[in-house]
Order: structure tokens, then C-alpha cells, then sequence
């Protein structure tokens, strides 16, 4: 039949003779039917060209086949790598993604947010702007399951998955302490973003174990390349021994600056990032970097909010923290 949009579940009913209760069993609930009659059903459905409205049937039984991805940047391939974790996922089980960025603004945030449950989402995964749990209460009160995917719970009957971004700190800043720097210049993002305040504290601890040394501590409006390269600006007429970006498109960005102004890497200044995003290794000097198992992280995340969603009463919500891991390369000595 021409034009399959215009085909509903009661005329596939009467093709078939049988109820519209029975075609909606056979779509939702085929092992109430006998097989006879699904076999009618079916073939009534093939004949027609009848194509279900899944969104609305599933909104219709309260059971949204969709979920929320909030992330802090989508032009950074760590969350995009995270973000096929969560796809992979959720495309496993049926499920489809709603894919939204903050830019790091609590505005857009909350902007999203309410998006998000206006479209009945069936839970959302979330890496917040700050640890203000105030943003999300316009889901819980629609009785949204939320997971916290590279951020901490802010509640205890909430789950998290996430790494231990002060621990990556001390690892990156006592590589550089361990190859003889004293001289550190730590470069990030708004201190307001945990990962970067993280970071920072770990960088702080390794300083603070050695017993000598100077953290210059340098905050950038974006944690991109073209930050990167400015804040390199900056540090060339007072250059110190190591740069350590929190991440690594702040390194790249560093990093091209440098060339550019015959700066040797790592001989005149060591330069290590955060991330082990896919073109550090290519880069003009492949850069040494705090790798997180981010595939591992959105995959994860996933599979928790889908069980909280699918076993409300018997789900026990987990904190997982990963740990890091520093990949030297030629950016800094070894």
C-alpha cells in the first residue's frame, strides 16, 4: 500500500480480523498471542506497510526508548570517544541518544536539562558544569534516572562513573618533578570545572612531596588549541622548565606555538597534556599524557542508568572511579 504513514493499528486489525488489542499484544507482547494469530497479524502488517510510532507508544506506556547525554564539549574527542561508549551501549539494548553540550555555561545547561525531560527521556547521563547538584533537580522531580559520567555523584542514590583526576595530577606533575623540573607551569580551564580543579590539586601534591619547586598556576577562558597557543604567548618571555596543560588540546595548541617560535620540545621546555585524545601521538613531538579509559567510561555509565531504569527496586547504585595512567612520549624526558 502507497503511502505507509497513513496506516494505523486498526486497519491492520480488521485485515486481519482480529482486535486492535490483539495487534498492539503482537507488537508489545507477542507471547500473549497464539501463534496462528500472530502469523495473520504479521503478514497483515507486511501487506499494509504499517510502521509503528515507537516514540509514541512507548511515551503512551511511560517507557521512552531514548536517553539523555549531556557532556561539557563536543569539540574535544575525549567526550566524543566517551559519547560512542554510551551509543554503543544503549544501541545494544534498543535505545536512542539525545546528544546535548553545556559549553561548560550553567545557563545552557539548565537549558538542556529541561529539554531533556520535556522529552520524557528515560534517564539522562550527565557531566555537569559544576558540583551544584541544583541543575538537575528538574529531572529528579520527574522521576528521572540520572548518572554522573566523569563527575562524582552529588548524592548517594545516584550513580557515577568517573577517574581519579587528582591522582592524574600528582602522575603527570611528578613525571616532570622526576626529570629535574622545579619550574611548572600548570595551564586549564575555569577552576570552577572539577576535572580542572582536580588536576591542579594533584599537581599541588607532587610539588608539595618533593619540598621545592614553583607551580605557576595559569587559567584560560576555553580549554582549547587556540587557548593553548595564546596562553604559549604568554609564557615565551619568562619560559619555564614544563608546561602541564589539563588537556590535550591545550598541549597541542602549546605545542604548535612553540615550533612556531623555535622552541625545542622537550629540550628548552618538557610539555605533557591530559586526555591521550587519538592525535597526540601524531603530533609534530607526540605528547606525553594522562590516558583515561574513555570508551570504558561512557559504556559503563550506560549500562548503569539502563539498569537503574529497567530494575528501579533492585538497582544498587555504584560509584566507579577509575584509575589513570601516564603515557610518556617524546614530549617530555624518560
Amino acid at each position: 500500500m502507497d503511502g505507509s504513514h497513513s496506516v494505523d493499528i486498526r486497519q491492520v486489525a480488521q485485515r486481519a480480523g482480529v482486535s486492535p488489542g490483539t495487534v498492539s499484544n503482537v507488537l508489545n507482547r507477542p507471547e500473549r498471542v497464539a501463534a496462528a494469530t500472530r502469523v495473520r497479524v504479521l503478514d497483515a502488517i507486511r501487506e499494509l506497510g504499517f510502521v509503528r510510532n515507537a516514540s509514541a507508544s512507548s511515551l503512551r506506556a511511560g517507557q521512552s526508548r531514548t536517553v539523555g547525554l549531556m557532556i561539557l564539549d563536543l569539540g574535544n574527542p575525549f567526550f566524543t570517544d566517551m559519547a560512542r561508549g554510551v551509543e554503543d551501549a544503549l544501541s545494544e539494548r534498543g535505545y536512542a541518544v539525545i546528544l546535548c553540550s553545556s559549553n561548560t555555561s550553567r545557563e545552557r545547561e539548565r537549558r538542556n536539562l529541561l529539554m531533556l525531560a520535556e522529552q520524557q527521556v528515560r534517564g539522562v547521563l550527565v557531566t555537569p558544569v559544576s558540583d551544584d547538584p541544583a541543575p538537575l533537580d528538574v529531572l529528579r522531580e520527574r522521576g528521572v534516572a540520572t548518572v554522573m559520567l566523569d563527575h562524582p555523584a552529588t548524592q548517594s542514590d545516584q550513580c557515577s562513573v568517573t577517574v581519579d583526576d587528582v591522582a592524574g595530577g600528582r602522575l603527570a606533575m611528578g613525571h616532570l618533578l622526576e626529570n629535574g623540573a622545579r619550574d611548572v607551569a600548570y595551564v586549564s580551564g575555569q577552576l570552577s570545572i572539577r576535572q580542572c580543579m582536580d588536576r591542579l590539586t594533584g599537581a599541588r601534591q607532587a610539588v608539595a612531596a618533593v619540598g621545592t619547586g614553583t607551580l605557576r598556576e595559569i587559567v584560560v577562558p576555553a580549554m582549547t588549541a587556540r587557548a593553548g597557543q595564546e596562553a604559549a604567548e604568554t609564557l615565551l618571555g619568562e619560559l619555564p622548565e614544563a608546561i602541564f596543560c589539563a588537556n590535550d588540546l591545550l598541549a597541542l595548541g602549546m605545542l604548535r606555538t612553540l615550533i612556531q617560535r623555535d622552541v625545542r620540545v622537550p629540550k628548552d621546555v618538557a610539555l605533557i597534556g591530559y586526555d591521550d585524545i587519538e592525535f597526540t601521538a601524531a603530533a609534530a613531538v607526540p605528547l606525553s599524557s594522562i590516558r583515561q579509559p574513555t570508551y570504558q567510561l561512557g559504556r559503563i555509565a550506560a549500562e548503569l542508568l539502563l539498569d537503574e531504569c529497567d530494575s528501579p527496586g533492585g538497582h544498587a547504585h555504584q560509584q566507579i572511579m577509575f584509575q589513570p595512567e601516564l603515557i610518556v612520549r617524546e614530549s617530555t624526558p624518560s
